[in-house]
């Protein structure tokens, strides 16, 4: 029969109980990350391009290393199918995007429009249709939740307003017909990127990689995804630091509220108006209506498929149960 070292038992007890007294409180590290979040957007105002993202990368990581605790890697296990299913519907909406912007562009606006708008409620329905579904789970593994709703609020507006403060503050607006469509276009566009590239993509390679290798891969894809509109390489490379800085913030609270419809959208709608690359008439607000009541409808349908499971007991339905929560899977979040 073996014997049991007690004193390496006990050394190691107390190495334990030393690294738990050092270990920085859930509210210090919630309070660490939120400032992190305001400053990287501060600093868009000092730096861009692939210094933007060295600066948000490297200051993340000291961040990460400074106060958070060790932890074990993730054992959550994921449907082989839901990696195939992500780069399928990654690579569609870049590709309908490309069309839509390389393709038709600004001297085929009916083409340009309907190809932009397939893609934005595919990127919406898309994920839906395979988390609901499919797989069986709630809308709120798409972010879809308020989770705490006075945090989720007090942080939207906090970001909200650091972003608002270096961007439209003291702005002079052009015309009405100049701005207002773009603002609608940045509305309907930050519906499906929060749920496409936060609740869907980052979430659940957060599951299958872990917290960091999951931000960065999301990080990555969301600024990839520009190429899509056309973009060059220096304006994704800061896009891919401006989407760390988003995935953040969304990990803070699990709700696509913490970034729509304020901090997102602001941030887009700015770039258009600096850029000024984008006229649209005023009939594309209606054109922009449509594509966010078909959004809403497919949100809509999801959520009545939901209830009506809920009214058929299933154990096979314990899937529903988002995987990061189920027992021996504990979730891995910023929040206290």
């Amino acid at each position: 029969m073996p014997t049991i070292d007690t004193q390496a038992v006990d050394r190691q007890s107390r190495l334990d109980r030393e690294l738990a007294r050092r270990r920085p409180s859930s509210r210090f590290r919630y309070a660490a990350w939120v400032a992190w979040v305001a400053l990287a957007i501060l600093a868009m105002e000092l730096v861009g391009g692939p210094v933007y993202l060295v600066v948000v990368i490297v200051s993340g990581l000291a961040v990460w290393v400074i106060v958070e605790p060790r932890r074990p890697g993730r054992t959550a296990p994921s449907p082989r199918h839901e990696l195939v299913v992500m780069v399928a519907l990654y690579a569609l909406v870049v590709g309908l995007l490309a069309v839509a912007f390389q393709g038709f562009g600004t001297e085929h606006t009916v083409g340009l429009f309907l190809t932009f708008g397939l893609a934005l409620v595919i990127g919406v329905a898309g994920p839906v249709y395979y988390t609901v579904w499919v797989q069986h789970r709630p809308l709120a593994d798409l972010g879809l939740t308020w989770g705490n709703r006075r945090r989720t609020v007090l942080l939207a507006l906090l970001f909200a307003g650091v972003q608002f403060s270096i961007t439209l503050t003291g702005y002079d607006l052009p015309r009405p017909v100049e701005w207002v469509p773009l603002l609608f276009m940045a509305l309907v566009v930050g519906v499906f990127e929060s749920i496409f590239f936060r609740g869907f993509i980052q979430a659940r390679l957060q599951e299958r990689w872990g917290d960091v290798p999951g931000v960065l891969a999301a990080a990555a894809a969301y600024g990839a995804y520009h190429v899509g509109y056309g973009m060059g390489v220096t304006e994704m490379v800061f896009l891919t630091g401006l989407g760390v800085v988003y995935a953040t913030a969304y990990a803070l609270t699990h709700s696509v509220a913490v970034l729509w419809p304020l901090l997102t959208p602001l941030g887009s709608f700015f770039a258009q108006l600096e850029g000024g690359d984008i006229e649209l008439p005023w009939a594309s607000i209606a054109g922009f209506a449509d594509v966010l009541a078909l959004m809403l409808t497919v949100l809509w349908l999801a959520r009545r498929r939901i209830r009506r499971q809920a009214q058929v007991p299933d154990k096979s339905r314990q899937s529903e149960v988002p995987l990061p929560e189920r027992e021996g899977h504990p979730t891995h979040d910023l929040a206290p």
